[in-house]
């Protein structure tokens, strides 16, 4: 199944024609332009006729255009220049002004550029931010009460996460009416061959752009200047770029930008904006019918036609990820920089959005390259990947699955609750509610049709029983049972049995499973001494540490995982040649499973246990230690939990796929996709 690429915000593929550029510059036109043998002078002249294409595309005018290696290094520079101008303007007792602006939603270059230069120039000047209102722009009056003590102004003309376009022509007059002389930085990434842009008719001072944001390699893009705005070059040594950026140029990245903005200009590369507008529509409808609920976290009046920005309701950014992962469509949760840091959005954030939107946001964005087939088969994904969120009871259905026997463990911010569910009866039980987890509990129970026999704590609930009520509100249930002490509680032929083990409650199912408040090493002795447990008997913590469960086997004698719980793809080929035996555990949700077609290991026996099942299943696997279990998940994170819990356990053969089916897509190994 082909990947569906929708995180273009982050970076793009490389034009066809911007790779043949680059070769046929580094294969043919490889001089230094600095040379003025012949060699030299056709790489001058290539990499002039670029910046004029570049120039006359953007409108620079008079203002100088120089080649650098992205938006990052502009944006460092401008910095630079206006920060040392301003230092040199009070040295000769000019007023500067007091405060250094920059737009709440602005990429964290930003805010970290002015302050580390602001320091290392010693202005120590105020970094501020510029608010903005709750569609996502600058906010006008705010500015207008701050833009007298600016001495530096920082917006963009387009958000990278939400693609809110900027009102900069209302910036522009605001500066005008007021006077104000304060440096003017517009981040313009997201604008290349999205905004017609005429820079020179601005009041713009610098403009940063990047190149691997619209089809041309990484490690290229141009810094606009103004004619007339101060400059001072963050490199220097050989003087390239007219003494304005040293370094010898990337002359094959230079190459490959001429072909994209050569690809700008023939009116037949890029969609317009018209098609990329019903693109987003078409994708807007099957999101909608995929996700009821779905709430969108950008005003479409304003923002780039390839940026859509949403949250679903119920779930996380995480589960998302996953689910449209699993189909094989790459979407991020907020900046490519800061994704894989598990906070909410800073951006929705400065808009004032509901909380659970700004750490549940997923972007989902396209570059004006797709086609009309690449938008269908996403819409067609999309749609199934709502399907598969149905299946799995995290979608209101029409059709619930059918109820499953099943130990399930759903964790929240370091604690458990543990789910006991039972298909005969069509009943279940709910150990140590979690409040935050109260609507996954209770849309479960709902599809799965169950009937919630007791809600039980391990200790007295931290929340004085707030989880517990609003479980049977969301239920529409006034009250359930509960187990007394040394009492039991019927679940079909299961009998869950309270005890009391010093001041903790025990509740025992069988001799299977125990459900402990804590892990404690020497909690369980007296259950161990009564026989009420055995050495073997899974323990089932009320907080999550990362162990996902225990034994009382392991406590006592304290076992560590093994070192070597690594596989990667090359060396997983040669491990399943050598244990014919082994069983490849994929430890993905059941959604996951239900957005593809499963994944194909020729061969060798594949089972699906989802990590929140895992310890339903440890019990069977370990009465054969040996038998090699070869764990794996989407990038090797969740595998590798469910590999150490084992090894910790006592499975001396407990392996996991480092880097997950990712990176035994890019290695092409036997792991095979189908969807």
């Amino acid at each position: 199944m082909k990947e569906i690429y929708l995180d273009s915000n982050a970076t793009t593929c490389v034009l066809p024609a911007a790779v043949a550029a680059a070769r046929q510059a580094m294969e043919q036109g490889y001089g230094n332009p600095s040379s003025t043998h012949a060699t030299g002078l056709q790489a001058k002249a290539m990499m002039d006729g670029v910046r004029l294409h570049a120039g006359r595309l953007l409108g620079v005018g008079d203002g100088r255009l120089m080649f650098n290696s992205g938006a990052t290094e502009g944006i460092q520079t401008a910095v630079l220049s206006a920060l040392c101008a301003l230092r040199e303007r009070r040295a000769q007792g000019k007023r500067i002004g007091s405060l250094l602006l920059y737009g709440a939603t602005e990429h964290k270059a930003v805010p970290e550029s002015l302050a580390h230069w602001n320091r290392l120039l010693g202005l120590n000047l105020e970094v501020r931010k510029l608010p903005v209102d709750a569609q996502g722009r600058h906010d006008l009056q705010a500015l207008d009460a701050l833009i007298g003590d600016a001495a530096m102004l920082c917006t963009m003309a387009a958000n990278n996460e939400t693609g809110v376009i900027s009102d900069l022509s209302a910036i522009a007059q605001l500066l005008q009416e007021r006077g104000a002389d304060a440096y003017w930085m517009v981040d313009c990434v997201q604008a290349l061959g999205k905004l017609k842009l005429n820079l020179a008719a601005t009041r713009i001072d610098y403009a940063p752009f990047s190149g691997h944001k619209l089809y041309a390699p990484k490690g290229i893009g141009m810094l606009y200047v103004r004619a007339g705005a101060p400059f001072t070059p963050l490199m220097m040594g050989g003087g390239q770029e007219a003494g304005l950026r040293s370094g010898t140029e990337n002359m094959a990245g230079i190459a490959a930008l001429g072909a994209v903005l050569a690809a700008l200009d023939d009116g037949k590369t890029f969609r317009s904006h018209a098609d990329l507008a019903a693109f987003r529509e078409q994708l807007v409808a099957s999101l909608e019918r995929a996700f009821p609920g779905i709430v969108f976290n950008m005003p479409f009046d304003v923002s780039l036609p390839t940026t859509l920005n949403f949250s679903v309701p119920g779930l996380s950014s995480k589960e998302l990820l996953d689910l449209f992962d699993a189909a094989r469509v790459r979407v991020s949760s907020g900046s490519a920089c800061s994704a894989a840091k598990a906070l909410p959005s800073y951006v929705l954030e400065a808009m004032h959005v509901p909380q659970w939107r700004a750490s549940s946001a997923i972007r989902l964005s396209f570059g004006p390259l797709i086609d009309a087939a690449t938008v269908a088969a996403a819409c067609t994904r999309i749609e199934r990947c709502g399907e598969a969120l149905r299946s799995s009871c995290l979608l209101p259905s029409a059709l619930a699955p059918s109820p499953q026997d099943g130990v399930i463990q759903l964790s929240v911010d370091g604690q458990c609750t543990w789910l006991l569910s039972d298909a005969a009866s069509a009943s279940c039980v709910v150990i140590d509610p979690v409040a935050a987890l109260v609507p996954r509990l209770a849309a479960f129970i709902r599809c799965q049709h169950l009937a919630l026999r007791a809600i039980v704590h391990t200790a007295p609930p931290a929340d004085h029983g707030v989880a517990r009520l609003a479980l049977l509100q969301e239920l529409g249930i006034e009250q359930v049972g509960r187990v007394d002490i040394d009492g039991e509680l019927a679940l079909g032929q299961q009998r869950l049995r309270r005890v009391e083990c010093g001041d903790i409650h025990v509740y025992l199912l069988g001799q299977r499973f125990a459900f402990i408040g804590t892990l404690a090493p020497g909690a369980l002795t007296p259950l161990l001494e009564a026989a009420l447990v055995t050495p073997d008997t899974v323990l089932c913590a009320a907080s999550d540490d990362g162990s996902l469960c225990s034994t009382a086997r392991t406590l006592q004698e304290g076992r560590v995982p093994a070192a070597e719980l690594q596989l990667d793809a090359p060396a997983l080929a040669a491990f399943l040649r050598q244990h014919p035996d082994a069983i490849l555990v994929d430890v993905r949700e059941a959604y996951e499973h239900a957005a593809c077609a499963g994944t194909v290991f020729e061969g060798c026996e594949v089972r699906s246990v989802p990590l929140s099942r895992l310890a339903g299943q440890v019990a069977a696997w370990l009465q054969q230690p040996q038998r090699p279990l070869v764990f794996f998940c989407r990038s090797g994170n969740r595998s590798a939990r469910a590999a150490a819990c084992l090894r910790r356990l006592g499975h001396g053969a407990a392996w996991q796929l480092t880097g997950g089916m990712a990176m035994a897509e890019a290695t092409r190994q036997p792991l095979a996709i189908a969807a």
